[in-house]
């Protein structure tokens, strides 16, 4: 791997074709970005993979594309085929950079062409007709290309020359990004040559992970560039609130009155005091509000929209997340770019990634945020064009009283945040997962192999995906297994020469328009109690039956799971409060709670918090001390034990599971692992025993869980083999055993009354 910082000078602008260098004269760009300078060379050489890795407005996309339009321009192709082809996470981001692509190729007579979803039958007919020039396309709509079309992608690719992935980082680590890898390595078989890959990325941690997902198994022959040369000044504040009753005014009363009576819940005083202060903070300019789900985004668009009706003002919010239509999308997306009316927009993550809205005044967070990558892809969205960089975090906290639960004496939400901005101005990103098996994107790949070809032998298959493709730690013994799963669900069968053909479930599977997509969304179960239908979680963690679920404020005793029904039957559970911040969503990685506890124990004061937030954060250190976790993990809670890990899911999943094997009921509560009615004297004589005996294989482990079907095509894969996926994508019992070494000596030197 070989990493090139950008030079001084303007050494690219030399290399590049004299109609590309024209171009740029007449945008009047006093000089290149630093990106844009390395990346020139090695792009132009077309001899090796480049990974270009800087700042959100960076201009890596230019840093990408006028070499390869250099290249294409100064040697045209001599035969058809798209010659460069962009493939972009999102279909709004590719209608963007197409019209930043056309204006550049329209001066050098090179055709841009989008192919997604909105586009017609008939303009991807004249595409196929002569395809030439630069193809913008999703991995949903290639993998389509490849199952339809698959006779005539040897003619599509005979020209191509270069590959480039946009916002890389959001595909690592994801089934998406298994399929992404997949379809690039079928694009070299296609082409009948190793095509050179650009993946552009505003926000990587591992660089040598990135570098390993770019070109899977030669990570280390790949050109890194990492420019920090556009680094900015960042402003942030974080500011805390306390849950308290509303003190409304007449149209919020009105409004919450309404809600109750709908959902017997109201908006509490912190809710409104957030409303307020991101009111008079963002009124007049462009923002970005990034909430924590879709339900936190249509309520803070309301709250907001009400003040600008009391106000007797133009409403200047408007909400922008997955469900939302095609036209409210683009409404509040076209409103962000329009520079005469001030627009804020409250969103998910679907504002995270590059799409072009232009540049906004500034970016909050409402609730801890997902990540540190994502952290750093969001505040990406503020402070172009020079400026200062703008964040504003708003954590909610119940307020203390004598039922609170202990970790949210904690003040968990709230810490994780200080941690998590804490790493994002260390420059740690969470690195992709390396371990996962990715068998449900497999299942895809072998599927649409076969529809590619009009079958394939098992070899071949085999070859093709797992030894030179990117699935290679799946071993021989483990493919045939899965084939002979498949077989089983007939979306296989087998001639009798060995030739793999699709059986009648994979007809049916493959010519459906939801087979190219490799993701799903996450599962949703009705929770059922005696018989009386709850309500519907979606359930990101796998649960066992006997754990406890919190819904609908109350706790509850899993009795039964149906995976095929998608029903969890529950009974009531007795207990204390339960806290609000569980931890549920996104998984949080080892190195964001080992910041946690370097918060806790640490006596400074960031001087970005506000004087609530720096009150809330003395009460979660004072809780610290008070409990004691500075020296043992085990605190008392009631007739409950609570541990207290400070580690990653992944190793808070395998604790909890192991415990669950030796008869011990246990629920995750945020930081901790509740441990039902046992005392911590007999939880630390369970650590020790856990400590000095082996623990059960990861696979063992999986095998607790009722429904390990996490993604897509899991359906189809046997019991065996989801334990396997399981335990490698979501158990680490290395982790555990020293996580519950350190527990077993702590509890040691402790005394339990």
């Amino acid at each position: 791997m070989t990493t090139t910082s950008p030079p001084s000078g303007s050494s690219a602008f030399r290399l590049l074709h004299p109609k590309v260098q024209r171009w740029i004269w007449q945008q009047d760009w006093p000089e290149l970005r630093p990106a844009q300078e390395a990346a020139a060379a090695p792009v132009l050489a077309g001899e090796t993979d480049v990974l270009i890795a800087a700042a959100t407005a960076s201009g890596k996309t230019e840093a990408a594309f006028l070499p390869i339009c250099s290249a294409l321009t100064a040697d045209r192709p001599r035969t058809g085929g798209f010659a460069a082809v962009y493939i972009s996470p999102l279909k709004a981001l590719i209608n963007d950079q197409y019209g930043r692509l056309d204006e550049l190729c329209e001066h050098l007579d090179i055709p841009v062409a989008r192919w997604h979803g909105d586009v017609g039958a008939s303009g991807k007919s004249k595409l196929l007709e002569r395809p030439r020039g630069i193809l913008l396309i999703t991995p949903e709509s290639l993998e389509a290309m490849f199952v339809l079309r698959g006779w005539k992608m040897r003619d599509l690719a005979g020209a191509l020359r270069y590959v480039v992935i946009d916002e890389m980082h959001s595909f690592m680590g994801a089934e998406r990004g298994a399929q992404l890898q997949s379809l690039m390595h079928r694009l070299d078989l296609a082409a009948r040559r190793r095509v050179p890959r650009v993946g552009l990325s505003a926000t990587l941690g591992d660089m040598r992970a990135a570098a390993d997902f770019l070109r899977p198994g030669s990570g280390d022959k790949v050109t890194v560039i990492v420019s920090d040369a556009d680094s900015q000044e960042l402003q942030l504040q974080v500011r805390g609130y306390v849950e308290t009753r509303p003190n409304l005014s007449a149209l919020d009363r009105t409004a919450d009155e309404d809600a109750e009576q709908q959902t017997g819940e109201e908006d509490s005083g912190d809710r409104i005091a957030i409303a307020d202060h991101l009111f008079t903070t963002l009124r007049g300019s462009h923002n970005l509000i990034f909430a924590n789900s879709r339900g936190a985004v249509e309520e803070y668009t309301d709250l907001l929209s009400r003040r600008c009706d009391q106000a007797g003002v133009p409403n200047e919010f408007v909400p922008h997340h997955g469900n939302l239509s095609k036209d409210i999308r683009e409404h509040a997306e076209s409103r962000l770019k329009d520079r005469a009316r001030p627009v804020t927009a409250v969103c998910t993550s679907t504002l995270e990634m590059g799409i072009d809205i232009g540049s906004v005044s500034s970016v909050a967070q409402v609730g801890a945020p997902p990540g540190v990558a994502a952290l750093r892809q969001r505040l990406g969205r503020s402070g172009r064009r020079g400026g200062p960089a703008i964040l504003r975090v708003y954590i909610r906290e119940r307020e203390l009283s004598p039922t609170l639960h202990p970790a949210e004496e904690l003040r968990a939400q709230f810490v994780q945040t200080i941690a998590t901005i804490e790493l994002l101005l260390q420059r740690w990103y969470e690195p992709p997962h390396g371990t996962a098996l990715h068998l449900s994107t497999l299942v895809q790949q072998t599927l649409s192999l076969i529809a590619q070809h009009g079958g394939i032998t098992p070899n071949d298959a085999y070859r093709t995906l797992c030894v030179q493709g990117p699935f290679r730690l799946v071993d021989a013994a483990t493919f045939a297994a899965l084939l002979r799963d498949l077989g089983e669900a007939t979306l296989i069968r087998q001639e009798t020469d060995g030739l793999l053909l699709h059986g009648d479930a994979g007809e049916m599977l493959v010519n459906h328009y939801t087979f190219y997509a490799a993701f799903a969304a996450p599962t949703e179960y009705r929770i059922v109690h005696r018989g009386r239908a709850l309500g519907s979680l979606p359930i990101e963690q796998s649960l066992p039956e006997g754990a406890l679920l919190i819904f609908a404020g109350r706790r509850w005793r899993i009795v039964a799971i149906d995976a095929r029904a998608k029903v969890i039957e529950v009974a009531r559970a007795s207990g204390g409060r339960p806290p609000r911040f569980t931890g549920a969503g996104p998984e949080v990685h080892d190195r964001i709670r080992t910041e946690m506890r370097r918060v806790y124990e640490d006596t400074a004061v960031p001087t970005y918090l506000d004087a609530t937030a720096q009150r809330l954060l003395e009460q979660g250190r004072a809780a610290y001390r008070r409990f004691g976790l500075e020296a043992r993990p085990i605190v008392g809670y009631g007739n409950d034990t609570l541990l207290f890990p400070f580690c990653g899911d992944a190793i808070m999943t395998t604790i909890a599971l192991t415990l669950h094997s030796r008869g011990v009921t246990v629920e995750r509560q945020g930081l901790a692992l509740a441990l039902s009615e046992i005392t911590p004297q007999i939880t630390a004589d369970l650590l020790r025993e856990l400590s000095e005996s082996e623990l059960p294989a990861a696979t063992e482990l999986a095998r607790l869980i009722p429904d390990k079907r996490i993604d897509k095509y899991d359906e189809s894969i046997g019991e065996e083999l989801l334990a396997r996926s399981f335990a490698a994508r979501r158990l680490d019992v290395p982790g555990a055993r020293n996580v519950i070494s350190r527990f077993a000596e702590q509890a040691a030197l402790a005394r339990f009354a």
